[in-house]
């Protein structure tokens, strides 16, 4: 057990730094979208940040192919974390809003315990699942569910994608805690982001064939590639190895809280009692989860 309290701590900075980046993207995102359709924008960000760490790395000499050990942690976060996540994520966003995708895409704690029990038999403590309860009613009270009009065309799709995507997330976070790479994650990271960008742009291709990223998104897409995506997914990927998995994925729901924090002060979107309520109940299982 030695170095397991300042193994966590380093977790928990970590998830810090990925919770300031990851929080912005959001509210840049819906901006962009006003010149750019969502797959093509997604597309953009896996290759800017493919390209960002591929110039950070080749100069330092540590820009090198994966091992075939390595390889199965470069296809499960490019294909699950990178390209599944931001694919079903951007496809819902114009069916549901920009808070409820910030919000539902981030919920990886709905699947990662169950999960985290059943593939990897970690024990979740009382503590903790107290911490998943309060984060999980902080969820239901920020998303509204009885204020929306379910009958209406797409809303079940959009929000099937959206938990699709926390799926997807969930799973690559589950596949590198049962087989860790061997390589530092950094060091593949280049590689799934390029393979992410492939999928991406074969799906934008399908999807989107008249689409495309206009001049007015690519300081977004600039910022969201080249800075959050690279710097924040690592963040993402070493803090979930190195936390429980309650910890890591209610931790992480500070995101959309961050999000909508930003949306309301940029976008001046309306901030109601509902999300106030909601983020304080999230802020506190955080607290909760951390202290457990």
């Amino acid at each position: 057990m030695t170095g397991g309290p300042s193994r966590e701590g380093e977790g928990l900075r970590l998830l810090l730094l990925a919770v300031l980046l990851f929080g912005s993207v959001w509210p840049l995102s819906m901006h962009a979208l006003n010149d750019a359709t969502p797959v093509w924008f997604a597309t953009a960000r896996a290759g800017l940040a493919a390209l960002a760490l591929i110039l950070l790395l080749l100069p330092l000499g540590r820009l090198r192919l994966p091992g075939r050990g390595d390889l199965g942690a470069v296809v499960m976060v490019g294909t699950f974390q990178l390209a599944g996540f931001f694919l079903l994520a951007h496809l819902a966003l114009p069916l549901v809003g920009a808070a409820r995708t910030a919000i539902l895409s981030n919920v990886t704690l709905i699947w990662l315990v169950p999960l985290s029990m059943l593939v990897l038999g970690e024990k979740v403590s009382p503590r903790r699942w107290a911490a998943a309860g309060v984060a999980l009613a902080g969820v239901l009270i920020m998303t509204g569910p009885w204020a929306f009009d379910w009958a209406a065309p797409g809303v079940l799709v959009g929000h099937a994608l959206l938990l699709g995507s926390a799926l997807s997330w969930s799973i690559a976070i589950i596949a590198l805690r049962r087989f860790p790479p061997r390589a530092p994650m950094v060091e593949l990271l280049p590689w799934s982001f390029l393979l992410a960008a492939l999928l991406l742009a074969l799906a934008a291709i399908w999807r989107e064939p008249a689409g495309g990223i206009g001049a007015g998104s690519w300081l977004h897409a600039a910022f969201i590639g080249l800075v959050a995506a690279p710097i924040g997914t690592w963040a993402v990927v070493e803090s979930g190895r190195r936390l429980p998995a309650v910890t890591a994925s209610v931790g992480f729901l500070l995101v959309p809280v961050l999000g909508l924090a930003l949306a309301h002060l940029w976008l001046q979107e309306p901030l109601g009692w509902d999300l106030v309520a909601g983020g304080l109940l999230i802020v506190a299982s955080v607290v909760m989860a951390a202290r457990a």
